[in-house]
């Protein structure tokens, strides 16, 4: 698979004589990687060996950390119905759920596992996009795994798009995490929870870096969204898309693209990609790409948050506290709850 990197676009502006400063002071370079690649859809063990073999190829590039898309292990179930209009469900569509939920992964569970074992191998950090198995619901989730093989946490998306609120449930405040790492501080919105002004100011607020936004958008005004948020957050943002075409799914009648299946052939693009990385600044260090399955990649200078913050620093200088201030319940909010009391009345029962 090709790599694909971009020289920076900005925009010009004045010179001047740049200051030679002290080595001591020069910030770390981090090497990223964004992966432009569909899911094996319905096969996850396939899904799983070609994320080792893309995870290795982006290693082979230096990559120290890769980011996947949304939904890459379990798929994104594009132009798929589930059989449902409001008031009714069909057997077909249950069927296409009971196939698509146990596609999904257990986390924690074996994958989850083999996922880790994969970034100790190729010493890479490693941010996934999953369809979670929690039971009988299913959510879109990322997993967040260091360099030397351990798994550190997840990030489930607390409000699917439209339809999607069908097939999974939504997270809670409890699983948006920040993670401190050798590399910066990396977390994850998926998709138009990018669009969500609170959610990414709770972000901001963990002192996130590396902003990793996994998506299924592939249009055009998707990138002034990532470009609004380098800038907002003063972070570098990292997308990762899916790029798919209908014979990535299975073939007609087995799963149907809804209301526009008769107009593609085996080659039609269903996600064109547009996977892009872009610095503090708001400058575009690779992409965005509309070509095919690629790694993308950029070196993340990480002086460049500082030179951002000192212009804007949304929960810092810029911030008005006495005005407006943001609370996050960051409590998980279970539906049962078995409270220690009566596990000892159980307990004495015995």
């Amino acid at each position: 698979m090709a790599l694909v990197t971009t020289e920076p676009t900005i925009n010009e502006g004045p010179l001047f004589a740049e200051v030679d400063m002290a080595s001591d002071f020069n910030a770390p370079t981090v090497r990223a990687t964004v992966i432009q690649a569909s899911t094996i859809f319905y096969d996850t063990p396939a899904t799983l060996d070609k994320a080792e073999r893309l995870l290795g190829e982006a290693a082979g590039h230096g990559s120290q950390l890769v980011v996947f898309p949304e939904a890459f292990v379990g798929g994104y179930p594009r132009g798929s119905d589930f059989g449902v209009s409001i008031g009714n469900r069909t057997a077909k569509g249950r069927e296409e759920f009971r196939k698509y939920h146990s596609a999904a992964i257990d986390v924690p569970g074996p994958e989850v596992d083999r996922l880790a074992t994969m970034a100790g191998k190729y010493k890479v950090h490693l941010v996934m996009g999953v369809i979670e198995r929690d039971g009988y619901t299913l959510y879109c989730t990322v997993l967040f795994f260091d360099s030397q093989g351990h798994y550190l946490g997840k990030h489930r998306k607390i409000m699917p798009t439209a339809l999607e609120r069908i097939i999974w449930g939504f997270g809670d405040g409890s699983t948006i995490p920040v993670f401190e790492t050798p590399i910066g501080k990396i977390g994850a919105a998926i998709c138009w929870e990018n669009r969500m002004p609170l959610l990414r100011t709770a972000m901001y607020a963990k002192g996130i870096e590396i902003y990793c936004a996994p998506t299924a958008d592939a249009r055009d005004v998707w990138q002034a969204s990532m470009t609004h948020i380098a800038l907002e957050g003063g972070c570098f943002v990292l997308s990762a898309n899916q790029f798919c075409r209908r014979r990535d799914y299975p073939p007609p009648p087995e799963y149907v693209f809804a209301g526009t299946e008769e107009d593609l052939t085996p080659d039609s693009v269903v996600c064109a990609g547009g996977s892009v990385i872009i610095s503090p600044s708001g400058a575009i260090l690779a992409g965005p790409n509309y070509d095919g399955e690629a790694l993308i990649s950029a070196d993340l200078d990480l002086g460049e948050i500082a030179r951002a913050k000192f212009d804007f620093d949304v929960v810092g200088h810029y911030s008005r506290p006495e005005v407006l201030s943001l609370t996050v319940k960051d409590h998980p909010t279970n539906p049962v709850t078995f409270t220690s009391t009566s596990k000892k009345i159980e307990d004495n029962t015995k």
